[in-house]
């Protein structure tokens, strides 16, 4: 069976960056189960993936844009020290959880702390990198009426 929509499937992956550091893997764990179309991953990887079968292995290339998007400048904001708890004691790469600007939960990332204020960053980790993956499909099946109502494999 050929990955196509209402697919689950199932992968084993390596991600790195530019320079050919790991950032995530499913090596020693259980492979990644998602239902494709589902936008349960990201979209340039699940497009990779369309058509592909078990067995088949690939590498593939994602840019910001089909994955965790580009750095936006306006995510990015020096706050006072007030807005922290215990404000000495935050350092760059803390990460925290703030209230967004539609009230809804983001995490952001202390870039620099300094007299001025504690710049926090709330683009995503990973945002503006190029992610390269290497895939391997390990098995794909038609998604139940169930997995499809929910939007996610079970």
């Amino acid at each position: 069976m050929k990955i196509d929509e209402k697919c689950v499937v199932t992968f084993h992956y390596k991600m790195t960056n530019d320079n050919g550091v790991e950032l995530d893997s499913s090596a020693g764990r259980e492979p990644l189960v998602y239902l494709h179309g589902g936008g349960k991953i990201i979209p340039g990887l699940e497009s990779a993936l369309e058509g592909k079968s078990p067995g088949e292995r690939l590498q593939v290339t994602v840019q910001p844009e089909q994955a965790f998007g580009n750095v936006d400048p306006d995510l990015i904001q020096t706050v006072p020290p007030s807005a922290f708890e215990n404000a000495d004691d935050v350092q760059p790469g803390m990460q925290f959880q703030a209230q967004g600007p539609q009230g809804r939960a983001q995490v952001v990332t202390v870039t620099e702390v300094s007299d001025e204020g504690i710049q926090v960053d709330a683009n995503h980790p990973l945002a503006g990198q190029v992610l390269h993956f290497d895939v391997s499909v390990e098995d794909v099946r038609q998604a139940t009426e169930e997995e499809i109502a929910h939007g996610h494999a079970h």
